[in-house]
């Protein structure tokens, strides 16, 4: 068994895509449309293509529920790995993105956490 596919909900779709591409440089893999909605992943340019991670809308009030709770309690929604964070800290910061917490050593891996502007919180971490 093997995680192929995993899910972020986001406040708008067309933002979302354009951050997670233009911003964080991940690449659109499906762009399909379904009813009001569209099936939206994108895949990271330095894994592999596979892997995709699927930009839901939070139309489903349960769904926004957690999203809010989760963001207003500072819990990332989920997690990307980075081989220098540092460097990602510096350069996402130079594109104008919001950090809560800036790279930070832990007992285990350095962690960062930044606003998605889509509705969540997302951390970066360097092992």
């Amino acid at each position: 068994m093997r995680i192929k596919l995993t899910s972020i909900m986001v406040d708008d779709q067309d933002k979302a895509l354009r951050f997670y591409t233009e911003v964080l440089g991940f690449v659109k893999k499906a762009d399909i449309p379904i009813g009001r909605f569209r099936w939206i992943t994108v895949v990271s340019k330095e894994g592999p293509d596979d892997l995709e991670l699927a930009l839901e809308p939070n139309e489903n009030p349960a769904g926004r529920a957690f999203q809010k709770a989760l963001f207003e309690q500072g819990i990332p929604a989920t997690a990307f790995c980075s081989d220098d964070i540092e460097e990602e800290y510096a350069m996402l910061k130079q594109q104008g993105v919001v950090f809560t917490m800036k790279p930070t050593k832990t007992a285990g891996p350095a962690i960062a956490v930044f606003n998605d502007t889509c509705g969540n919180l997302i951390q970066i971490y360097q092992v």
